[in-house]
């Protein structure tokens, strides 16, 4: 795959560009085909209102029934690495990244110390893996994953914890399925198929490209530049509340050049210091970001309640009954409360 050449637009097209490469202009057609051109979806365990894997997908494609993703999943034309899942297509760039070392110096070192330390976990690991996989961490007992240990990067943690997430992220065993919210574990050569073998150097540039063309545009040097099949045609008057984790919004530096939008995860931060709320999600109209929301599904009472609601200054108010009827019939609530 040859270097594409970026072209520099105007503030304008590249809100009309980003919006459409994201598939927020209302064209996405299916899940299958929305994580292709997206790319990856992020997981997070926090829903106040929904995992964000499935609220990205319904910010695209409204009607969405949960039991897709998780199907295509099953069947392996998506599969989880690393908190992301991924298009089957994808896995040759994947198992590079895999094959690389971390890229931090002090993480690189513990890891391999770890794995080195731990011999006979590991070989544990792999040894019941194979004789029982796929199995949860829980169903996976020994001396050695009893203990905890202070690493130099990532805290205090247990040792079994750790192996396991080690193995993972260097492509030694895989997620092959969930119970629930428990990933089961197994070798890797029984959940991922036979793929090329793709050197990192090539991995890196292809996985860049497609980062850039899913994006549609990038701040560079205080410079928008588009990719050069990027649309910037006029988007329909479509509205949509985006997720915490939305790649629309992800690049905080990009969303305040692109939309004069300052934009933070308050969950991590206390109660007292919020500026807005613990959930806030964006309101995306047309090709603006107009306002923010903070809905909360109750799933006790099965009730879809709207905590605030704060518009963007120099934005005027949009109706939100639409959206907010679809966001209750997405995540199952019986009624809505403003």
């Amino acid at each position: 795959m040859s270097a594409v050449t970026p072209v520099e637009v105007t503030p304008e097209e590249a809100r009309r560009i980003a919006i459409r490469a994201q598939l927020l202009d209302g064209s996405a057609t299916d899940v299958l085909d929305t994580v292709r051109r997206l790319g990856f979806l992020q997981m997070d365990p926090i829903s106040t209102v929904a995992p964000p894997q499935y609220l990205v997908l319904w910010s695209r494609l409204g009607k969405l029934d949960r039991a897709e993703l998780d199907c295509l999943l099953e069947q392996r034309k998506l599969f989880e690495w690393n908190a992301f899942i991924w298009s089957e297509e994808d896995l040759p760039l994947i198992q590079a990244r895999m094959r690389e070392r971390w890229g931090h110096y002090k993480r690189e070192r513990w890891a391999l110390e770890f794995l080195k330390e731990q011999k006979s976990l590991r070989r544990y690991v792999l040894r019941e893996l194979e004789r029982r996989g796929p199995l949860p961490s829980r169903e996976l007992e020994h001396t050695d994953a009893r203990f905890h240990e202070r690493t130099v990067w990532w805290g205090t943690r247990a040792q079994l914890t750790w192996m396991l997430e080690l193995l993972h992220l260097r492509g030694h065993i895989a997620v092959a399925g969930r119970n629930r919210t428990h990933r089961l574990w197994d070798l890797a050569e029984r959940v991922y198929p036979p793929t090329e073998k793709v050197p990192a150097s090539a991995a890196r540039r292809i996985h860049a490209e497609k980062r850039f063309r899913s994006l549609g545009v990038k701040l560079e040097r205080g410079r928008l530049l588009a990719h050069p099949e990027a649309d910037a045609r006029p988007v329909p008057k479509r509205t949509t509340f985006l997720s915490p984790f939305d790649r629309l919004i992800h690049d905080r530096r990009r969303a305040e050049a692109l939309w004069g939008f300052r934009y933070r995860l308050e969950m991590y931060v206390p109660k007292a210091k919020r500026e807005y709320g613990y959930y806030v999600l964006p309101i995306l109209h047309g090709d603006d970001i107009v306002g923010r929301i903070e809905p909360v599904f109750d799933r006790k009472t099965g009730v879809l309640r709207v905590e605030n609601i704060w518009w963007e200054p120099g934005r005027n108010e949009v109706p939100l009954d639409k959206p907010l009827r679809s966001l209750a019939a997405f995540v199952g609530a019986d009624s809505i409360k403003t």
